[in-house]
Order: structure tokens, then sequence, then C-alpha cells
């Protein structure tokens, strides 16, 4: 019996690093080839002196939404301007159907008035808050599935803030 607690607490350890692992190689590839979308910024809580130093983000694509008007979970449609900043379309429940010149952004609805889209905190180093506070889009990188992630914060001229 011992053999066997053995074995499976090492399948499990092995199921884990795999699982790990491969998580890591999709993000390091959505970084590598996604497409940059840049998202206006709402207005923001500058800082939680609980977790240190970090903005909590707000998107304009998630405003003005009303719960019952879109699925819980499903994809924001964007059409990029000329500058390469976002535009709601509109919102659907799967991949499909999708128009030339628009992209996906997978979100959930985390509350009654505001939608997820997994990057809605931005951690920086301590002291830095003033730089960020001029930032008004948030950067992100996208893939053909909707799948994003935060890569920076930019400022009105489009320049990301370093």
């Amino acid at each position: 019996m011992k053999k066997y607690k053995w074995l499976i607490i090492l399948l499990n350890l092995i199921f884990l690093l795999v699982y790990f692992n491969h998580s890591v190689v999709k993000k390091e590839a959505l970084l590598k080839d996604g497409q940059l979308v840049l998202l206006a910024l709402a207005p923001r809580d500058p800082r939680s002196l609980i977790q240190g130093d970090y903005m909590a983000l707000r998107y304009k694509i998630s405003e003005n939404i009303y719960a019952d008007s879109i699925a819980k979970c499903g994809y924001c449609i964007v059409r990029l301007d000329t500058k390469g900043v976002a535009h709601t379309v509109r919102f659907q429940k799967g991949l499909i159907p999708l128009n030339e010149g628009e992209s996906l952004i997978e979100y959930t609805l985390s509350d009654k008035w505001n939608i997820n889209i997994g990057a809605e905190s931005f951690f920086f180093q301590e002291g830095q808050a003033k730089k960020y506070d001029k930032a008004k889009y948030g950067g992100i990188k996208i893939d053909k599935n909707g799948n994003s992630l935060l890569i920076g914060l930019y400022d009105a001229q489009l320049r990301k803030i370093e």
C-alpha cells in the first residue's frame, strides 16, 4: 500500500509539472506571436496598501454593460483603429461569427456592471506610482482564441511606460 501511495504522489507531481510548463509555454507563445491591442483605461484605484504597489485597471470596453444583456462568459469583439486602440463592436458567446478586421478578447462577467478579461491588475516596483499616473491605455497581447496577456501600460501618445 505504501508503494502505491508514493506512486500516486509522484504521478500527481509529474502531472502538475507538465501542466505548469504547458501554461508557461502558452504564455510565452502569446507574448511572442500575439497581436498588440491597446485598451483605453477607465477611472481606477491607484494602489492597494495590503498588496503593495499596484494599479487596479478598468477598461472602457467594460463600461455601460448590464449583466442581463450579455452572457456570463464569452468574447468581446473589438475592432482596432489605425493607432491600434480597440473599440467594442459587440459581445458574443462563441468564437464565431468573426468579421474581417475584428478581434476576440475572452471575458467573464465579474459582477453586474464589469467584465473581467484577466488583466485587471498591474504591479510595479515600489515608489514608481507617479510614473504610471499618466497611463491612458493598457497594452495586451491577444491570440486568435481570445486569450489575453497584459504587457504594460501606455501613455496618451501610445508610448509604453517603462
